[in-house]
Order: C-alpha cells, then sequence, then structure tokens
C-alpha cells in the first residue's frame, strides 16, 4: 500500500526528529519548504499518532525517545534463508486501521506475505478489544499464511504461535517469557504482546490464516491500556532495535507455521507446557453466559485447556472463551 503524500511528509520529519535530539522550528521547516504554522500542524499530528514530541522555546523540538523506522529491506536480509525464500512478499506501511485487516482483504495468491505497520488506528485483539498502537513504539505484524487443507488441530495454532514468539523474544535477550492460555506473552505477570489468528475457507479445502502479533518494544505511554504491561526494553533493561526483533519474530513464525503443516500442535507441546503460566493455578473460564471456576491442569491433544472443576475435568476450546487467572 503506497503512502500518501501526507504521510510522507509526515514521515520525513519522523526521520529528522528519529535521533532524538533538539531540532529548532526555523530548520525543519526551511527543510520542508513550509511554514512555521504548517510544521506546527505537523507535530500535533505527531502526536496524535502516539508520538511523545516535546516543544521547548529556544531549542525547538525533539522526540522524547529515538525512533527506529521499521525497513521492509532490512528485515528481510536479515531473514534466515528458510523465511526469506518461503516469503512471497514483505512489506511496512506507515498508518492503517489493521495490518490483519489488510491481510485479509488482500490477494491471497500473493501468500505467504508479511506486512508491519508503525501505527495502527484500529489494532484489535480477541473479542474485538482494542489493541493499542502508538507509532514506532511497537511491532505490529501479520502474517497471512494458506494451508493447502484445513489443519486438524487449528484450534490450537494460537498456542503453536506464541510457542514461536516466545522463541524469537529469548532470541532477542528476553528471558522469563510465559504463555497465558490462549494467546497473551507476559513476563512478570505483565502482558508483553498478544496474538491474534483468523481463519477463512470452508471444511476440506484450503485453510488461510491471518495470524497478528503485537509485542510491546519501547512502548511509554500506557494511556487505553487497562491491565498491567511491559516491554522489551524494560525487561532488557536497553532499547532494543525494532528491526533485528521484526526479523527474529517473522523467523520464527514462519518455522513455526512450516512445523505446524507438518506435526500439528504436538510439535510444540512440550515447550508450551514449559511456558504454561496457568498450570496447576486456580482460573475462572467465562464462555458467554457459561462460567466456572476449577484449577488449571495443561492441555489435552487440541490445545484446549483442561478445567478441573468440583464437578470433573472440563476442556476449553480457545476461541471460545476468555480466561482470568485468579489473584
Amino acid at each position: 500500500m503506497a503512502a500518501t503524500l501526507s504521510e510522507s511528509e509526515l514521515l520525513a520529519l519522523v526521520s529528522a526528529l528519529s535521533d532524538g535530539a533538539w531540532h529548532s522550528g526555523e530548520a525543519l521547516a526551511a527543510d520542508a519548504g513550509i511554514t512555521r504554522a504548517a510544521l506546527a500542524k505537523r507535530i500535533a499530528k505527531l502526536s496524535a499518532w502516539g508520538l511523545d514530541v516535546e516543544a521547548r522555546v529556544g531549542l525547538g523540538y525533539r522526540l522524547a525517545q529515538p525512533v527506529d523506522l521499521l525497513d521492509a529491506k532490512r528485515i528481510r536480509r536479515a531473514l534466515p534463508e528458510l523465511a526469506r525464500d518461503r516469503l512471497r512478499r514483505v512489506d511496512v506501511i506507515a498508518i492503517t486501521d489493521s495490518t490483519n485487516q489488510r491481510l485479509a482483504e488482500a490477494d491471497a495468491s500473493a501468500d505467504p506475505q508479511a506486512l508491519f505497520a508503525e501505527f495502527q488506528s484500529a489494532g484489535r485483539g480477541r473479542h474485538g478489544r482494542e489493541w493499542v498502537s502508538p507509532f514506532g513504539a511497537n511491532v505490529y505484524l501479520s502474517l497471512a499464511w494458506t494451508f493447502p487443507h484445513w489443519p486438524a488441530q487449528i484450534t490450537a495454532l494460537p498456542l503453536a504461535i506464541g510457542v514461536a514468539c516466545a522463541r524469537a523474544l529469548r532470541a532477542q535477550g528476553v528471558d522469563g517469557v510465559a504463555l497465558k492460555w490462549p494467546n497473551d506473552l507476559l513476563v512478570g505477570g505483565k502482558k508483553l504482546g498478544g496474538i491474534l489468528i483468523e481463519q477463512r475457507g470452508e471444511g476440506g479445502g484450503a485453510c488461510r490464516a491471518i495470524v497478528g502479533v503485537g509485542i510491546n518494544v519501547s512502548m511509554q505511554d500506557a494511556r487505553g491500556i487497562t491491565q498491567p504491561w511491559t516491554s522489551v526494553a524494560s525487561v532488557i533493561g536497553k532499547t532494543p532495535s525494532r528491526n533485528a526483533i521484526a526479523a527474529e519474530l517473522l523467523a520464527q513464525l514462519v518455522l513455526a507455521l512450516e512445523q505446524f503443516a507438518e506435526r500439528g500442535f504436538a510439535a510444540f507441546a512440550t515447550e508450551w507446557d514449559r511456558l504454561d503460566l496457568t498450570r496447576d493455578q486456580p482460573v475462572r473460564i467465562e464462555a458467554g453466559k457459561d462460567s466456572y471456576e476449577g484449577v488449571a491442569r495443561g492441555l489435552d491433544r487440541n490445545g484446549a485447556l483442561k478445567i478441573e472443576t468440583s464437578s470433573g475435568v472440563r476442556h476449553a476450546l480457545a476461541g471460545d472463551v476468555s480466561l482470568r487467572v485468579k489473584t
């Protein structure tokens, strides 16, 4: 998707400010060939994107923290040969409503195709919940993948993707990642990322999966987030490379989807068990009007969460329920 002219102009301003140093408004306006009033409007737009732009008389403007803009060519070059050869497209766009939505509308003949965005105006999680997506602070990735046949364990795909994300984060120095069934990544009990998978197709035919992943990389603004959260930068104690995280994440997703196509959830079950945050913990399951409590006892072979209740063991299927760990 080509950026509009206004987006190109705004991205040029982000690039000029990306080093985090002070830049005079006069110089920024002159470089862009615009008035100071027009520059002020562009600065306001960057703030609307979630960028923290500081202004000071005598100094000008600066970003509160430097921005590492994503680069599709750089990401592709960093991929291992398997992933680089397998992927038909790797794109980065500045602004979109939702990367999942964009790929859902894209031509499936171009699969596997990956799309990153710097900012999402309508990022979403499971059950239509909003996914807060400030500009240039995190990684927002969707990967469209077509299976020639509908996988028998498709309900377990979010769990396999969770393992892939944990692998990628561990490779980037993030220790202590745990998985909260069915689609959350946490460190120290705080949310680091989430997964949203949407399927298209009919039983017996091809299955197209849109795998959406959001990882908090260097986010600092918690407005709109109603649960404890953390970021890669907070966990490792320094500002990471978003491009490096993007490439590692994409590589692990491609590998995981290949493994899932060949072996199903069995290729991930042992590793998921080691990362399971809820194992042997009291939980509450909410599935529409049905809700119940019990103790989580791991997963069955299809990825359903086993809940030991007073009336026996129940199996909760991913996508049908939300889970709350009791505290």
